[in-house]
């Protein structure tokens, strides 16, 4: 158990290495969103480091082509970010109280088989 924790650390110092090595700007964007998704994504870590190492692509691949980071994230963050989360549904917290809400109100009014 204990090589899987230094091998999520591993991972984790190996993007945080990345995306220090992005453009001032690029980098700021993804630690602003790293922050937003850890809120929302994903509980487990070998899905949230996932996410974060799919992430530095994005970003490495649009710095390197120059393109703005408006064109990436678009004029909306948070829908770029929620748009971004949902491919990575494992493990979300909110993702499990989604599926109670609609079971407690289906039970409520009477739609449970």
């Amino acid at each position: 158990m204990a090589l899987g924790w230094i091998e999520q650390k591993r991972r984790y110092r190996q993007y945080k290495a990345r995306t220090e090595r992005l453009p001032a700007d690029y980098h700021t964007a993804v630690d602003a969103l790293q922050r937003y998704m850890q809120f929302f994504g994903p509980g487990k870590a070998d899905s949230l480091l996932s996410m974060l190492e799919d992430l530095a692509d994005l970003f490495e691949e649009s710095a390197a082509n120059g393109t703005p980071i408006r064109a990436v994230v678009g004029e909306d963050p948070v829908e770029f970010a929620e748009t971004f989360l949902r491919n990575y549904p494992e493990g979300q917290w909110i993702s499990r109280e989604r599926e109670r809400l609609i079971h407690a109100i289906d039970g409520a009014a009477g739609d449970r088989p």
